[in-house]
């Protein structure tokens, strides 16, 4: 998948109440219920024997859940389902894990989300189906982990039985703070957050240059800097420069303001923002890597500059600024550039 458009969003969402009267109208498809054993409890949802279900048109879904346990589920208990006609996909309780179930089953490692002193701990889970049958299972919201390696579960989904979108249980006291579901596609967290605050800034606004500059086919992106030291700047520390292999591109999403309201009420929001693109070479002496990094430069602000903020109904670039780096130590043979793209953006806050 790609980040979420503007017109992709959650179909269904459910906050802790009953999922078949929901407090959430707007742009929302109601769950059906089989079964009747659940009530409200202090925000969440809680379920000991039903089941909750939407039945989609599309092939890629994202469910996205907040669980915790009154009292646990027996094994291979089904929290959650999805199914597109030609894949089936599940999420199993196993004690202090979940498993991922398909054509072949994956299990997490512990969870901790068993009873703890009376306390349950909740766990964020984020189910992916798409039209081709790969299933992928993230827990905690999180991709990779602090090696760089991934943190969630994947299979290729059994055989369909018909479209569906479930989530529920039959055993224990599965409390469920939240459901969202999307029938627009598989969404991973960097593409569709449960905040549509998070998907129109930090996704749309700067996750979506990193996807750019990866793709881009201009000289100097694709021949001299590897995908991999491509990315958003969480972590610009010395500790993570070395890590990676220079030339370096840190995409950066450095202010958010609205001055003014585009409608009464607040329908439409026009939205000032600044990404920031720190571009990082090292070459054999200053000057090399000051022309390096001054051509890969080049080369983001005419990607960004072409493909981002040219649409004056919605996206508009609105300012932009260079920043060159000079060398201050003798034995300084590190460059970094600095570009500051300003945009001025008109969204719909009734789409949430």
């Amino acid at each position: 998948m790609a980040i979420a458009t503007t017109s992709q969003f959650w179909t269904s969402r459910m906050i802790g109440e009953n999922p078949t009267s929901p407090t959430i109208t707007e742009n929302n498809v109601v769950f059906s219920a089989t079964g009747s054993g659940a009530s409200a409890l202090s925000g969440y949802w809680a379920v000991t024997n039903a089941q909750y279900h939407i039945t989609p048109t599309t092939s890629d879904y994202t469910i996205f859940t907040v669980i915790k346990y009154g009292s646990t589920p027996s094994a291979n208990e089904v929290l959650l389902s999805l199914d597109n006609g030609d894949y089936h996909v599940e999420v199993q309780a196993s004690g202090g894990k979940v498993k991922l179930v398909g054509a072949t089953t994956a299990t997490s490692d512990d969870l901790d989300i068993l009873m703890a002193e009376d306390n349950p701990v909740p766990l964020t889970l984020r189910l992916t189906l798409d039209a081709s049958g790969n299933a992928k299972l993230y827990m905690r919201e999180i991709i990779e982990d602090d090696d760089g390696s991934t943190h969630y579960l994947s299979v290729t989904g059994s055989s369909g039985t018909g479209k569906k979108i479930n989530f529920g249980a039959g055993s224990g006291n599965v409390q469920f703070g939240s459901v969202y579901v999307s029938t627009h596609g598989a969404f991973s967290p960097d593409e569709l957050a449960p905040s549509d605050f998070v998907t129109n800034t930090l996704l749309r606004m700067a996750l979506s240059t990193v996807d750019l500059l990866k793709n881009s086919q201009k000289t100097y992106l694709k021949t001299h800097v590897d995908n991999s030291s491509i990315k958003y700047g969480f972590d610009v520390s010395k500790s993570m420069i070395m890590r990676l292999s220079p030339p370096i591109i840190n995409v950066m999403l450095r202010t958010l303001t609205s001055p003014t309201f585009a409608a009464l009420g607040g329908g439409r929001v026009d939205q000032q923002y600044q990404t920031v693109v720190y571009v990082t070479t090292r070459g054999t002496n200053y000057e090399n890597a000051y022309r390096t990094a001054l051509n890969i430069a080049g080369e983001v602000f005419d990607e960004v500059y072409k493909n981002t903020g040219l649409n004056g109904t919605t996206d508009s670039l609105i300012e932009y600024s260079l920043d060159l780096d000079h060398k201050l130590d003798d034995d300084d043979t590190v460059c970094t550039h600095m570009l500051t793209f300003t945009y001025l953006r008109r969204i719909n806050m009734r789409t949430r």
